[in-house]
């Protein structure tokens, strides 16, 4: 099974830009590639909302297409538009949406990228029971999803980057969000598809960030 290191530093960065985060991460991601030569790092678990909000576009063919939004309609929400070097499509990030980046050697780990992808999936699905929520993967798309497979909603989505096998980006889990803000895109470049957040499905049950943040750094720690 797969564990992280005793050494994994967990970093909460409040909120913070996604350009201000994203430089962020590169620098941690080399520092753990070159760590390599001195016996290894334990990685950075990074948690962050960002703000301003923004909508993040991958380079894969068409993600551009499922902007939705006008200009004027971006500028009145208030959010942002970035090309982003993550796997994945077109999705959305903002206040009340915890985003994690874990920086992690996966040669520790002794996964490869789908295992990895799978094994975010476990530690979403493992909070998401501590507070209540019954969640669910997708055969045909990854991330987490809440509902009958015929009416599900994506509560948390993910998209990585790999380089020398040390990750960065990660995944983005919906506590409570504005839930409007995905109207400007097609999240995911899933047509028809839904998006539901902790606070949607739990009401006034749902917890608070910090303690959403407490869940998710516990249910990366070595063992998990």
């Amino acid at each position: 099974m797969a564990s992280t290191s005793d050494n994994l530093t967990v970093r909460d960065l409040g909120r913070m830009p996604y350009t201000e985060a994203l430089s962020l991460q590169r620098s941690l991601q080399g520092e753990v590639i070159g760590a390599r030569e001195h016996g290894g790092h334990g990685g950075y678990l990074l948690l962050v909302e960002h703000d301003p909000p923004v909508i993040t576009i991958s380079r894969r063919a068409e993600a551009d297409a499922h902007l939705l939004a006008t200009p004027k309609m971006l500028e009145d929400a208030g959010v942002e538009v970035h090309e982003t070097d993550r796997g994945g499509d077109i999705t959305y990030h903002g206040p009340g949406q915890l985003v994690v980046y874990p920086i992690l050697d996966l040669n520790q780990l002794d996964l490869r990228l789908h295992g990895y992808m799978r094994w975010l999936e476990d530690r979403v699905l493992e909070v998401l029971m501590q507070f209540g929520i019954e969640g669910h993967r997708d055969t045909e798309a990854t991330g987490v999803w809440v509902g009958p497979a015929d009416a599900d909603r994506k509560i948390c989505a993910m998209g990585v980057r790999v380089s020398r096998w040390v990750t960065m980006h990660g995944l983005a889990l919906n506590v409570d969000p504005d839930l409007s803000h995905f109207e400007l895109i097609i999240p995911c470049g899933l047509h028809g598809r839904s998006i539901t957040s902790m606070k949607a499905e739990l009401g006034e049950a749902c917890p608070d960030l910090k303690d959403v943040k407490h869940a998710i750094a516990n249910a990366f720690r070595p063992g998990a």
